[in-house]
């Protein structure tokens, strides 16, 4: 497992108040499985995580939305927390960044409340996903299938609902991230856009 994402550029699109396990968890997997993760955030300098409703770590920001070119990315990931998409949701230039994965057909895992920024960016109309259960009436009125799954995989998009997720999350989300692009998720933002 060491190598599978060798050479895999991964964006961890993610602001202040995210749920630190959410994003920590994910992205030491994805070091150990050999890709090169970047924290993409809204400010540069550093972030803020949260264990629940208390502060946890600082962390670095690599880049910021402004100077990140999504293109050079193979994935995203999106944690969650309550603060950190509600952020990046009205940002427009996060909704860009993250239409463009899906304008691409490159694989995205969000988790907890991170399909919120999914919901903004107009991707999960037709699309089966979780989240955290207080945002599912979001996801229907979105157009997304809802269901209460540890995991939930459709055409490159993996979606958890909370941290006791992240286990079945990680492995999902490196076998899609592995996999690379998916035809059938390519050009799913823009046809949600025009309707």
């Amino acid at each position: 497992m060491a190598n599978e994402l060798k050479g895999k550029k991964v964006a961890i699109l993610v602001t202040d108040g995210f749920e630190q396990v959410e994003m920590t968890k994910p992205r030491q997997a994805l070091d150990e499985a050999g890709a090169e993760t970047r924290i993409v955030s809204v400010k540069p300098g550093k972030i803020q995580g949260m264990n629940h409703a208390d502060k946890g770590d600082k962390f670095d920001v690599d880049i910021t939305l402004d100077e990140a070119r999504p293109q050079e990315f193979d994935a995203l990931l999106i944690p969650g927390g309550l603060m950190n998409p509600d952020t990046l949701r009205s940002t427009p230039e996060a909704l860009e960044f993250t239409r463009h994965f899906f304008e691409e057909g490159k694989p995205v895992a969000a988790i907890c409340h991170g399909p919120w920024v999914l919901i903004d960016a107009g991707v999960v109309r037709g699309r089966k996903l979780t989240s955290w259960p207080a945002i599912k009436t979001d996801v229907r009125n979105a157009g997304g299938n809802w269901v209460d799954q540890e995991v939930v995989v459709d055409n490159g998009l993996v979606t958890s609902r909370k941290p006791d997720d992240i286990p079945a999350f990680n492995r999902k989300m490196i076998e899609e991230f592995r996999e690379g692009r998916h035809a059938a998720m390519a050009g799913t933002a823009v046809s949600q856009l025009e309707t």
